[in-house]
């Protein structure tokens, strides 16, 4: 994993290898969001037909659609490999993102959350997608402090 080789200003917990399965997936998040209570959460999924890194602006479940609270134009505006998607995949990362924006909501915590879908890394891809995910953890370290 690229991102833990760097040397960032801010405490980072990983939960990985998650379920394929949205409840099971969910339910482990949301537990270790229970137990650190972290100023910010990125959720990550492999997104292997996408080239870059793409911010998803919400998730669905049903007709109900959750948006996230930061102002992702501002997020990505100094970015040069990263964009905004409005379709998390309708799948495990959808679910997962919606049930963490859902509980977030819920529980009236103030705590900015974005879920980032990375492309299979290549070596024409890995500098400019590692120095944007490191300028999201930073903006998101930030925010959430």
């Amino acid at each position: 994993m690229e991102i833990a080789k760097l040397d960032l200003s801010h405490e980072l917990i990983y939960l990985r290898q998650l379920p394929v399965d949205v409840q099971l997936a969910s339910s482990s998040a949301i537990a270790k969001i229970d137990e650190v209570q972290p100023d910010a959460i990125i959720c990550c999924g492999m997104a292997e037909s996408r080239t870059t890194l793409t911010v998803e602006s919400n998730a669905s479940c049903g007709q109900e659609v959750i948006k996230t609270s930061l102002d992702l134009g501002q997020l990505v505006g100094g970015l040069t490999g990263t964009s905004i998607s409005h379709d998390a995949g309708k799948f495990v990362c959808e679910g997962l993102y919606y049930q963490v924006l859902k509980y977030l909501r819920e529980q009236q915590k103030n705590c900015p959350c974005i879920f980032v879908h990375v492309p299979i890394l290549t070596p024409q891809n890995l500098a400019e997608t590692v120095a944007d995910f490191s300028k999201i953890i930073q903006h998101m370290g930030t925010r959430g402090q």
